[in-house]
């Protein structure tokens, strides 16, 4: 049988009842996710992030507020909490970063091949996770 005469695979529409609990997405669609998932949650979290900064650089006074707000929390909002939501945003922003690169390169070398988007996006998942994991032991007081 030629190439031509052989049949071609048929293609429907996925049924989401049956299909989406089957379906195994690839490495760079969950990097894509994640990458609007990043975004959207540094976004979301930007007023925290910048009282952060501010309560962490105006006075000594304000510097030690920032350091309490991790042992004993913010208002109702424990310091262990407190620690999960600036871990989320270390995450976060690794995440975005490293996904950013990997976009930048990508689009500046002309990879597109199906091998270096899977071998890429291995990579992204790897360093963003590794690297908040020992972020977040130093965060946590493990070093």
């Amino acid at each position: 049988m030629t190439e031509l005469t052989r049949k071609r695979p048929e293609f429907r529409n996925i049924n989401a009842f049956k299909d989406l609990t089957t379906y195994r997405m690839a490495a760079a669609a969950w990097v894509s996710i994640l990458h609007r998932a990043s975004g959207g949650l540094m976004f979301l979290l930007l007023p925290l992030i910048v009282w952060l900064f501010d309560t962490s650089v105006s006075s000594e006074i304000s510097y030690e507020r920032f350091t309490s707000a991790f042992q004993v929390g913010v208002g109702f909002v424990p310091g262990w909490l407190f620690k999960l939501v600036v871990l989320s945003i270390i995450w976060a922003y690794l995440h975005h970063l490293i996904a950013g690169v990997r976009h930048l390169y990508m689009d500046a070398t002309h990879s597109v091949s199906k091998q270096f988007g899977r071998s890429s996006a291995i990579v992204t998942l790897v360093l963003s996770i590794g690297l908040t994991v020992v972020l977040g032991a130093k965060l946590f007081g493990l070093y």
